[in-house]
């Protein structure tokens, strides 16, 4: 095709001296490097890419002034609705290797609502990075009809979400969705979405309110046929923070993220997490006074905080939705695991046809290394709407962070289907307590695994109940129960100390007493301890 172009071109005048099979020659060398011009400039836009660079502009970056990024997003975009928003639907048939007979597919996000953000996108092949270009024609804008001219021509995209065989080799089910600030969440097989996780927490319930990180910029490596996890590198930015994070991201029966994440601080701040983890919990078995009129019998993502310390102790915390504001720090140094646990998985505690709450995924954090001194932090918000993420936990240093010095932080999210089990012999299945005649609270814990059930009365299990200055422990039982299989721990907490007159007129304020219980036999520890905040 290009000799019958060249050969239907009259040689220059310029050239008379030369033969026709010289200019011929000559003509077509032209036309070669003149077509390959394109080709050349579109390589030019791809970039040499590795984790290294992420890091270099995590450090560059927090030599300059945070940019919040404001008004990259027109204003109509972000006053559309929640339902609007969600009627500009991406594509599916136009996913991101659709075609390539690839483990994994993306399909992307659109601006608008809350997302007031572009994120730059950056396709990494080969060791070398691409910016992805927004492109309209990748939604269906629905009912939206004038939104597509309100695009500007330099755009980009909200965030995007992994698609992969997880449940069947037949379909490309969602894995993994990150979208908005630094949050992102997985699920495993066979699961629907809960709660999420975040790049990093700032100032998480201080009086001068939390600052939150975002993900400013992303580069994704492209799978080759045979890869069997997706790599994913981010840019954190914020004004206390900037941050290289990379995400190794594997689907499956428990769908895991190998992370890395190095912080530097620009500015210090009163308290940083990290792998922070938020969830919602609105009332369970344990509420003894709902906020709701609600006909389901429990409604949460997450039911308790299970923590794995350094001694090798585990120690499960059930969650509540409290009334007012509360923060509990369980000290916890080189910590070797946490997480926001969905233990209940029994659809008849839950009667939700739509919500699916006994499939929401635990979440359990797994930190390579030794981070330090340091404790896990559980904030637990008051709320009367399921809408709201009231819960969060996460792992904080006891020293600040130094200015401008880079810290590395690597651990692994473990997003796990059914129950998640541990070491221990044993592990609280629920919690319930009742006012007694009289004064004081009755509490009663089931607990339950293939080896408790193995025991049968009259083995002599004890259970170990300790409790707080200002309360005494009284009426302890233990006994199996036929119906789990499991033993059930009884003991009632009365409080031995009169409230002052504040806390007579606002019983709230009381200070909460700490209760620990576990079960042993003889000098053997047979499960977790359990732990609650009592408000008399």
């Amino acid at each position: 095709m290009l000799f019958r172009y060249m050969t239907a071109m009259r040689p220059p005048a310029s050239l008379p001296c030369l033969c026709k099979g010289q200019v011929l020659l000559l003509w077509t060398v032209l036309a070669l490097i003149w077509t390959a011009a394109p080709a050349q400039a579109e390589a030019e836009k791809a970039a040499p890419f590795s984790r290294q660079t992420v890091v270099d502009k995590a450090r560059q970056l927090n030599k300059t002034p945070f940019d919040p990024a404001a008004g990259q997003v027109p204003q109509a975009l972000l006053d559309l609705d929640y339902d609007a928003w969600r009627d500009i639907r991406f594509r599916p048939e136009k996913a991101l290797w659709k075609n390539e007979k690839l483990p994994f597919q993306l399909q992307f996000f659109h601006p608008g609502l809350f997302y007031d953000r572009v994120v730059p996108i950056h396709i990494v092949t080969k060791g070398n990075a691409k910016p992805l270009p927004f492109d309209s024609s990748l939604f269906d804008y629905g009912d939206n009809h004038t939104v597509p001219e309100q695009i500007p021509d330099q755009f980009g995209f909200a965030g995007f979400r992994i698609h992969g065989p997880i449940n069947t080799t037949k379909y490309f089910d969602e894995i993994a969705v990150f979208l908005g600030a630094s949050y992102f969440r997985a699920v495993a097989k066979g699961q629907v979405y809960g709660l999420s996780a975040r790049g990093l927490a700032i100032d998480t319930a201080q009086p001068d309110g939390e600052e939150f990180p975002y993900f400013r910029e992303f580069w994704i490596e492209k799978p080759t046929r045979k890869s069997s996890s997706l790599t994913v590198h981010a840019l954190l930015d914020s004004k206390s923070c900037t941050g290289a994070y990379t995400f190794v991201i594997r689907g499956g029966k428990t769908t895991t993220m190998d992370v890395t994440a190095t912080l530097f601080m620009r500015a210090p701040v009163a308290k940083i997490g990290i792998a922070p983890l938020t969830s919602m919990f609105l009332f369970g078995e344990n509420t003894d006074e709902r906020k709701v009129r609600d006909f389901r019998p429990e409604v949460h993502d997450s039911d308790g905080l299970l923590i794995r310390n350094e001694t090798g102790e585990w120690f499960w915390r059930p969650l509540d939705n409290p009334v007012n504001l509360e923060v509990n720090a369980f000290q916890a140094d080189n910590v070797r695991g946490f997480g926001l646990l969905q233990r209940d998985h029994d659809f008849n505690h839950y009667q939700d046809l739509e919500a699916n709450q006994e499939r929401r995924p635990s979440l359990w954090v797994e930190p390579k290394g030794n981070w330090g001194k340091g404790h896990v932090e559980l904030v637990a918000i008051p709320t009367d709407k399921e809408i709201h993420d009231n819960i969060v936990a996460f792992w904080t240093p006891d020293d600040a962070l130094p200015i401008g010095v880079a810290q590395t932080y690597e651990y692994r999210l473990n997003w796990h289907a059914g129950r998640f089990t541990h070491p221990p012999l044993g592990y609280a299945t629920a919690s319930r307590s009742g006012d007694v005649e009289g004064g004081g609270k009755r509490f009663v814990i089931d607990f339950n695994s293939k080896a408790l059930q193995l025991l049968r009365q009259p083995t002599p299990i004890e259970g170990v109940v300790t409790c707080g200055k200002g309360a005494a422990v009284s009426g302890l039982h233990v006994e199996k129960n036929p119906h789990t299989g499991g033993w059930r721990l009884s003991f009632v907490i009365k409080s031995d100390e009169e409230p002052s007159a504040l806390e007579k007129v606002l019983p709230n304020r009381r200070t909460p007493i700490d209760i620990r219980a576990f079960l042993r036999l003889k000098d053997t520890t047979l499960t977790e301890t359990w732990n609650y905040a009592y408000h008399p």
